[in-house]
């Protein structure tokens, strides 16, 4: 089990990701805009510097929704590996046998 620390910590970047990413893409726009004038993107690339770290999208770890592990994710699932292979021997996940020999 992942620290507790570390799991909200993970929310907050979630929802703050949430809450500027239409802010976030409209600078985005314009600071790439090449039909734009230097300064105009320039102002735009001052504008995003100024929103909160924890906003960008690439600062959110896949984290397991049962156990807060942030390695060995599927994405698909949602969990880490661990976490699958318990659920998966409990007979919790339909369509999944667990290997044994």
């Amino acid at each position: 089990m992942a620290k507790k620390s570390a799991i909200e910590k993970n929310k907050r970047r979630q929802k703050l990701v949430k809450q500027f990413s239409a802010k976030r893409e409209a600078l985005k726009a314009i600071a790439s805009d090449k039909s734009l004038t230097i300064e105009e993107q320039f102002a735009a690339r001052l504008k995003l510097a100024e929103l909160p770290r924890n906003s960008s999208a690439v600062r959110v770890r896949n984290r397991c929704e049962v156990t807060g592990r942030p390695r060995s994710y599927y994405r698909k699932l949602k969990m880490s590996r661990i976490a699958l292979r318990e659920l998966g021997s409990l007979g919790l996940i339909p369509g999944l046998v667990k290997s044994s020999w």
